[in-house]
């Protein structure tokens, strides 16, 4: 009898599985499948060719998919390479607490390029991917103006804390800060704009309501000061540089594929004002395949013209660390962190590190969700280009995921740590 075994069956959604596929005749090929079904109900789904050692056996461990969604030694390749069957879909977990992602696998008899017929099916093993650890807790935030949601490990704490930033997609995403809470952390994931009663559309930033955030996340009782962390991406990697230049709460700030000055929009911060550099909605492109590309839309900083709209990331007291993708296609992500590390250098500061992957695009997220090249993007009237090359980037979110982790717990236990 075919068996197909795979574990844990139920884990983090960033954790490894491990699968392995018994009762095979030698040499059979066979097709192993994924699937699952989104809370919006959109099917995402990866297939690859395996051929059963002379014991009949399959292990994704130690044998090379020959092809399908994606060749060689993958043993996660399955999770990595989920598509979507509505096109240009991003996977995102929504309800994070309440349910996991029921992904079924599957061994399907010969190589089998679209949908089965039923005898075909040779074994299969569902597996829970999920979001939160027993005892966690999501409190809504509804605090002065601050809009979010609160993730509480379990147990007494205290626990270092962030602030989990995303970019111009708006809205409250919360699948990173829940997973950061299942690894010890209390996490806010905070909303800036197109959500509740915030402002519809990103316009002037306030860097007096992250300052409140930043405030009202050190005031709670399981949080460990002096200081906290931040975790952000692309727009939200602006904002939190700004955040890591002018907040002395920041102690250990993450800024994924960001830039290094104020664009599209000015910052306030009671006094300051920053004027940003203008978009340059001209230079969006279409590609040939209809997406829309970005890149040049963000214009270099180091012209004459905007030294007055570079943050100046000298100031900043605590550490820095920029993680970029070079195959990015939604900013130059790679020459701006290449030129606070400059400007840094210049100075004699100490205090910024950069991780580079190359090949890598835009969305660097937890190893959970899988390799997203273009995806629809509020606010924008076609698909985004986000750039990757799947392999790669894959391995560039389970690496980063790795050194963010480390990053934070770092420099958030000790206002004294020093070494990046």
């Amino acid at each position: 009898m075919v068996t197909l075994t795979a574990t844990p069956k139920s884990s983090l959604a960033d954790e490894p599985v491990k699968i392995h596929i018994t009762g095979l005749e030698p040499s059979q090929m066979v097709t192993v499948q994924a699937s699952l079904t989104d809370e919006k109900g959109v099917f995402f789904q990866a297939r690859a060719f395996y051929c059963a050692d002379k014991n009949g056996e399959v292990d994704l461990e130690r044998d090379a998919a020959t092809g399908g969604d994606y060749a060689g030694i993958q043993p996660m390749g399955l999770f990595w390479f989920l598509k979507p069957d509505k096109p240009f879909t991003r996977l995102m977990k929504r309800d994070v607490i309440n349910t996991p992602f029921e992904v079924h696998l599957d061994v399907l008899n010969s190589v089998q390029l679209t949908s089965s017929p039923p005898e075909q099916h040779l074994a299969g093993q569902v597996v829970e991917r999920w979001y939160a650890t027993p005892g966690m807790q999501r409190i809504p935030v509804r605090s002065g103006r601050i809009r979010g949601a609160l993730f509480l490990p379990a147990g007494q704490g205290p626990f270092p804390a962030v602030i989990d930033l995303f970019g111009g997609v708006g809205g409250l995403i919360e699948f990173r800060a829940s997973l950061l809470a299942c690894r010890g952390f209390v996490a806010l994931a905070l909303a800036y704009f197109a959500y509740e009663d915030l402002p519809s559309f990103l316009g002037e930033v306030d860097l007096e309501y992250f300052e409140e955030a930043a405030e009202f996340l050190l005031k709670h009782p399981k949080v460990r000061g002096p200081g906290l962390g931040i975790l952000s991406i692309c727009k939200g990697a602006e904002i939190a540089l700004a955040m890591a230049t002018y907040l002395p709460q920041i102690q250990a700030t993450v800024c994924i594929n960001g830039t290094n000055a104020v664009n599209g929009f000015p910052f306030r911060y009671r006094d300051l004002y920053i004027q940003s550099i203008p978009y340059r909605l001209e230079c969006m492109l279409l590609t040939e395949e209809s997406f829309l590309d970005i890149f040049n839309v963000v214009e270099d900083s180091q012209s004459e013209n905007h030294q007055a709209n570079i943050l100046p990331v000298e100031k900043a007291s605590g550490k820095i660390l920029f993680i970029v993708g070079e195959n990015d296609k939604n900013y130059n992500s790679k020459a701006f962190a290449m030129e606070t590390m400059e400007r840094m250098k210049k100075l004699g500061k100490t205090h910024c590190a950069l991780l580079s992957y190359p090949s890598a695009g835009h969305l660097i997220e937890p190893p959970a969700s899988p390799f997203c090249r273009q995806s629809w993007s509020p606010f924008f009237f076609r698909p985004l280009l986000w750039g990757g090359e799947a392999q790669a980037h894959a391995e560039a979110q389970v690496q980063s995921w790795r050194e963010i982790q480390t990053f934070l717990h770092r420099h958030l236990h000790s206002a004294q740590s020093s070494r990046l």
